[in-house]
């Protein structure tokens, strides 16, 4: 995007939002304007509540040079989100239940909640509780709400926000996720900016989980990010080049979990064998494991504590472990070899499993590597617990980011 009256308050604003101007010289620096200019930029931010600007003398930023361990020059105003600014109302949907935030500027969560129980595979039913409770989150916090996002389980058509065949929890192909969202959250009294009905949107929970580690986690300054995560059940990919999510021609881009790893492997609910999303996920990890899935604990989080404890003093849990690394690093081989990143995240089960075998995973990748490229590619670790929470929010707040006065009329 070009560098214009129009849009340089957006540009502003996402450098300030990611972290990468947290002074008035940096983003004088950045954008390569007048500090006038940069003057007038922020005091338009600050008047629409949604940074401040602070010049007290406690700043440990100055626009001199610091020569001799000594501080020159006059200070530069420190630029951060404003604390009791505008929300975006974020939520995830995942098998064993859901969560809810609201997110300020910044990727803060400003307030969470979350419920577990089993996902209806009506998607109106399922959705229904999640927006109620985060219109609640909304009314008890007294913000303004800039808009809303759901990440879920499934693939998402953009820009209609229809799922697409979503295995894991049931609901019908082509249901309007998006659309049902938004009426759930008008019902509930929730709007946008100048009492207009909000902006919501549907997103993959994977792709929400890379959006936000590229702005505000592990993969930032990466042009090239993939992301696999072993999330509830299942598993996911994305990929972000260049600041945006990659995701095709209609949203469908990036399904990793379908990558076979074994062609006479488990058949999978998308009509192919041994799919990373049935041979490497965290249920089949539980299960071979000895430990099926306990009703009423997220399959998620009793994956990780089993390899936590189990791994490497109980062989069993090795032995599993072992292999699903083996086949996750043929997944990662073939997905780097085609995408060429420059950083490879690991999410869910997946950032566990890195954890307690780095060496053999890495191993896995390289071996399968042309010319030792894949072993050369950074493998590191989610590092958001709220990831997907997070990047719903992102996408939520993307139209302001792109146009800051839109939150004229509230």
């Amino acid at each position: 995007m070009g560098l214009t009256s129009a849009t340089l308050p957006g540009i502003a604003l996402t450098l300030i939002h990611t972290g990468r101007a947290p002074t008035r010289s940096a983003l004088t620096s950045q954008l390569g304007v007048t500090r006038a200019t940069i003057g007038a930029v922020t005091g338009e931010l600050r008047d629409l509540g949604l940074i401040v600007v602070d010049a007290g003398p406690g700043s440990a930023y100055r626009d001199g040079a610091n020569r001799g361990g000594g501080q020159h020059g006059r200070p530069s105003h420190r630029l951060l989100p404003d604390p009791s600014g505008p929300v975006a109302l974020a939520a995830q949907v995942h098998l064993d239940g859901f969560a809810v935030a609201l997110v300020g500027l910044g990727g803060t969560v400003v307030a969470r909640r979350t419920e577990n129980h089993p996902v209806s595979e009506d998607p109106e039913r399922a959705l229904a509780p999640v927006a109620e409770t985060v219109a609640l989150l909304l009314r008890e916090s007294g913000r303004r709400c800039v808009g809303a996002a759901v990440a879920v389980p499934t693939a998402v058509t953009h820009p209609e926000g229809a799922a697409v065949r979503a295995l894991s929890v049931g609901w019908p192909d082509g249901a309007p996720i998006r659309g049902l969202f938004a009426a759930e959250l008008t019902r509930h009294g929730v709007h946008g900016p100048g009492g207009r009905p909000v902006g919501c949107h549907a997103v993959n929970d994977v792709n929400a989980r890379a959006l936000a580690e590229h702005r505000h986690g592990a993969g930032r300054d990466a042009a090239h990010l993939l992301v696999v995560s072993a999330e509830e059940r299942g598993v996911g990919g994305a990929l972000v080049l260049r600041g945006a999510l990659y995701t095709g021609s209609g949203g469908l881009a990036m399904e990793a979990g379908h990558v076979s790893v074994d062609p006479d492997g488990r058949p999978c609910g998308c009509g192919n064998r041994g799919c990373l999303s049935v041979e490497a996920d965290a249920e089949r990890f539980l299960r071979d494991t000895g430990h099926p899935p306990s009703p009423g604990t997220p399959v998620l989080d009793e994956a990780v504590a089993v390899l936590r404890a189990g791994y490497p003093a109980d062989p069993r849990v090795r032995a599993v472990a072992d292999s699903i690394a083996a086949r996750l690093g043929l997944g990662l081989a073939g997905l780097i070899n085609v995408v060429n990143p420059d950083r490879v995240l690991l999410g869910g089960m997946y950032r566990e499993l890195l954890t307690v075998a780095p060496e053999r995973l890495r191993e896995a990748v390289a071996r399968r590597s042309p010319w030792g490229h894949g072993a050369g590619v950074p493998i590191d670790r989610c590092v958001l617990d709220d990831a997907s929470l997070i990047g719903a929010a992102e996408v939520a707040w993307q139209p302001v980011l792109d146009n800051p006065v839109l939150l004229r009329l509230s």
